[in-house]
């Protein structure tokens, strides 16, 4: 059963049922709803979960697409579109009949009254969407560790628009270089500063770098593009901490074939429109990318609920809110953990497998039969990938690195993409990409400053 839009006006909103965590809905006279908080891998998980079940499920998202964050580098460094990473929301659940997708950007969750606030047709009105069942999917954004001020002159990726101005600001740095005068102004526009060392900083790294050593080539007059200097910076004591040392070590070297500059231990002390500091070295760039750690979004404010130092709401072993068996908090947004108590990683698997959890809890409730067991998160293992044919994989016993695991990795990712068109798309462009050297989204937009 759907519901339309104007039966969410606020005059008509029915009163909230109340909910048994053992016995499901009760005294209830409508379908249960379950309102769904972000369209990312979790909420989406969720949502296909409940398909043929008698609820009401409602996402919410304030984009109308599914992002595959995973390749949002590749958007970033010219390798992919953007359409080639994102569905619509709506095309992804368009057979599911009691689906109902709202835009929105949610401003507050009333906890007691059990509404999703969200903003109306006229933004001084707020409307409330009413739920019986509440899982919280708003994924994570960048955190500068209380230097918000360096944001705009290094931003992170995650989102399509950060991909893209990213992508203007990488061959715009080439094209200002080709022109310019001073040698000092010249060399600040041909280096490339990552900050970050996990698998995002390390596959941007390498993307540019093979971009500039390849790609660019013969494209210049007054420049040589290989000269370009691109720099790792990495506060840790190495690279790709969540992989086995080993694996780590052989991305290190793989980066540094292709010419990257890898700095271990090293801080960001200061960033600016010319360039980093990195402890008491002035680095000059004019393109700085921030690839060093996430925050959660604010939906342990919304909740009034327990959360980490990087706002992750502390869940319970059913994914629960303390408090609100009614409210599941899933994804980047919560601090679950394993069997020995260490915080489940932020990736794709682990919200995908969250939110089918939440989906068969929520279905037993309904049902009446007794609620699985605890969740328990099932590691598949880590992929990163280092520029061309070079990758490394750990999946536990078995660790791979090289061309096989660039093989694996890419069959993984186009695996995880949704829809066939993006799969078909992805693949050709990749094939295109390494018969040819070549990039084919090297557009510049907006303004040139």
């Amino acid at each position: 059963m759907a519901v339309s839009l104007r039966d969410l006006q606020p005059a008509q909103l029915p009163a909230a049922s109340p909910v048994s965590p053992d016995k499901g809905l009760s005294g209830a006279g409508h379908l249960p709803r379950v309102v769904i908080v972000g369209a990312g891998f979790g909420g989406l998980a969720a949502a296909t979960g409940l398909k043929g079940a008698a609820v009401q499920v409602t996402v919410i998202d304030r984009r109308n697409y599914h992002l595959f964050q995973p390749l949002l580098y590749q958007v970033a460094t010219a390798a992919l579109s953007p359409a080639d990473i994102a569905q619509p929301i709506r095309s992804i659940l368009k057979r599911q009949q009691n689906a109902t997708v709202l835009l929105g950007r949610v401003t507050g969750i009333d906890t007691a009254a059990r509404a999703v606030l969200i903003p109306g047709p006229d933004p001084r009105i707020e409307r409330r969407v009413p739920y019986d069942y509440l899982i919280v999917a708003t994924g994570a954004r960048h955190a500068y560790f209380g230097h918000d001020e360096w944001e705009p002159f290094a931003p992170g990726l995650k989102k399509i628009e950060d991909a893209t101005d990213v992508r203007r600001r990488i061959p715009l740095a080439f094209e200002q270089a080709e022109s310019a005068a001073e040698p000092t102004e010249r060399q600040a526009l041909l280096t490339f500063v990552i900050v970050g060392g996990g698998p995002t900083g390390v596959e941007l790294a390498g993307a540019i770098a093979e971009l500039a050593g390849k790609a660019l080539v013969a494209e210049f007059r007054a420049i040589d593009p290989r000269e370009a200097r691109v720099i790792l910076v990495e506060a840790g004591p190495r690279l790709l901490p969540a992989f086995p040392e080993r694996l780590s070590t052989i991305a290190r070297r793989a980066l540094e074939r292709l010419g990257v500059e890898v700095r271990l231990g090293a801080a960001v002390t200061a960033c600016d429109a010319g360039g980093a500091a990195i402890g008491a070295e002035r680095l000059p760039s004019r393109c700085i990318i921030w690839a060093a750690g996430v925050a959660a979004s604010p939906a342990g404010k919304w909740l009034s609920a327990e959360r980490d130092r990087a706002g992750r709401v502390k869940v319970g072993p059913d994914l629960s809110v303390p408090g609100h068996p009614e409210i599941f908090v899933i994804g980047d947004s919560a601090l679950a953990t394993d069997a020995r108590g260490n915080p489940l990683p932020g990736i794709a698997p682990a919200a995908k497998q969250a939110g089918q959890y939440v989906a068969r809890l929520i279905r037993a409730r309904l049902a009446g039969r007794k609620a699985p067991p605890p969740f328990r998160y099932r590691h598949l293992g880590n992929l990163a990938t280092i520029g061309r044919k070079s990758a490394v994989a750990d999946f536990g016993r078995l660790r791979l690195s090289g061309r096989l695991a660039w093989l694996l990795w890419g069959l993984v990712h186009i695996y995880f993409l949704i829809g066939f068109r993006n799969r078909l798309v992805v693949s050709l462009d990749w094939l295109w990409a390494y018969v040819t050297f070549q990039r084919g989204a090297r557009l510049i937009t907006g303004p040139i400053e």
